[in-house]
C-alpha cells in the first residue's frame, strides 16, 4: 500500500486547463508521481485572463486535506492560488496537522493577464503564517519585490531578496527570472546552509508560457516525492519547464499552454553558475 510517490497541489482549478492545479497534476503525472488535488477555488479563464473566481469555503478545504491525510502517504505538497486570508490560514493549520512532507509556496498573486489573484491582506498572511512552514519559496521577481517591499532589478537586488525570504522563514529560495524581455534568463537559488547558485538559460520567443511557474513548482515537488535532494531537484525543474515551453503546442489564442509531454528535457540542461 502507498508505495508509488505521492505528490499534492493545494490550488485553484483552470477551466482552459494551461495552470492551475492541471498544470500541477500534468506534470506529476509526466514526473511518474501520482498527483492529490485539493481545489481551493475554481477559476473562469483562459488563455486571454481570468474572468471570475469562486473560492471554496475553510470547511471544505480542510475536509479535503483531513481526507487525503487518512489515507495517502504525500510525500511533498505544493501550493499554488490561496486568493484570500481564509484560505492561507486553512492551509497553514493543515501543515501543521498533517504531515505532507516538504512544502513548495508558490506565492500565486497575479495571472498573466494580470488579475489579481491574491488579495492585500493575505499577503501578509503567507508572510507571517505560511513563510516560517515551507522549505522552499519559488516567487518571480515582482512577488518578490512584494513579499520584501524591495526594488529589484540587479543581481545584487536579487540576492538581497532571497536572504530577505529567509529572514521571513523560508528555509530555501528560488527566485525565478523569467520576467523581462533579456535574452538570458537567470534564476537564484539560495539554500538553507548558505550555498548559492544561478541556473542560465536562453530566453525562448514565444507566447505560450501560460502556467510556467505553477509548473516549475509541481515539478520541484514532484522530484523530491522522487526522493531527490533540493538542489537536484530544482535544476531537473527547471530542465523539464524549459522543455515544456521549447515543445510548445498551439491552443487557445493569447498566452498559451505549456507542452507538459515534452521530449526535449534531456539535452538541454541550464547552465549552473556559482558565481557572478
Amino acid at each position: 500500500m502507498n508505495d508509488t510517490p505521492q505528490a499534492m497541489t493545494i490550488a485553484g482549478t483552470d477551466s482552459s486547463g494551461g495552470a492551475g492545479m492541471t498544470a500541477d497534476l500534468n506534470t506529476f503525472s509526466a514526473q511518474g508521481v501520482y498527483g492529490a488535488n485539493i481545489v481551493v477555488s475554481v477559476t473562469a479563464q483562459n488563455t486571454c485572463g481570468v474572468q471570475k473566481v469562486q473560492m471554496i469555503t475553510p470547511d471544505m478545504i480542510m475536509a479535503q486535506l483531513s481526507a487525503v491525510a487518512d489515507d495517502l502517504k504525500i510525500r511533498a505538497v505544493k501550493t499554488g492560488m490561496l486568493g484570500d486570508t481564509a484560505t492561507v490560514e486553512t492551509v497553514a493549520k493543515a501543515m501543521t496537522k498533517f504531515n505532507f512532507g516538504p512544502l513548495i509556496l508558490d506565492p500565486v498573486m497575479v495571472a498573466k493577464g494580470g488579475a489579481q489573484l491574491l488579495t492585500d491582506e493575505a499577503v501578509s498572511a503567507v508572510k507571517t503564517l505560511l513563510m516560517p512552514l515551507v522549505t522552499l519559496v519559488t516567487p518571480n521577481l515582482p512577488e518578490a519585490e512584494v513579499l520584501t517591499h524591495l526594488s529589484i532589478k540587479t543581481t545584487d537586488d536579487i540576492m538581497l531578496a532571497a536572504q530577505q525570504l529567509q529572514t521571513l522563514g523560508a528555509k530555501n529560495v528560488l527566485l525565478k527570472g523569467g520576467h523581462g524581455d533579456a535574452p538570458i534568463v537567470l534564476d537564484y537559488i539560495l539554500l538553507a546552509d548558505g550555498r548559492h547558485f544561478w541556473l542560465r538559460t536562453k530566453r525562448f520567443n514565444t507566447a505560450r508560457t501560460h502556467g510556467t511557474g505553477d509548473t516549475i513548482s509541481a515539478a520541484i515537488t514532484a522530484q523530491l516525492a522522487l526522493g531527490h535532494d533540493l538542489e537536484t531537484a530544482i535544476i531537473a525543474a527547471k530542465t523539464y519547464v524549459d522543455a515544456t515551453i521549447r515543445d510548445g503546442i498551439l491552443v487557445g489564442h493569447r498566452y498559451g499552454p505549456l507542452n507538459h509531454l515534452a521530449q526535449s528535457t534531456i539535452k538541454n540542461q541550464p547552465e549552473v553558475i556559482y558565481d557572478i
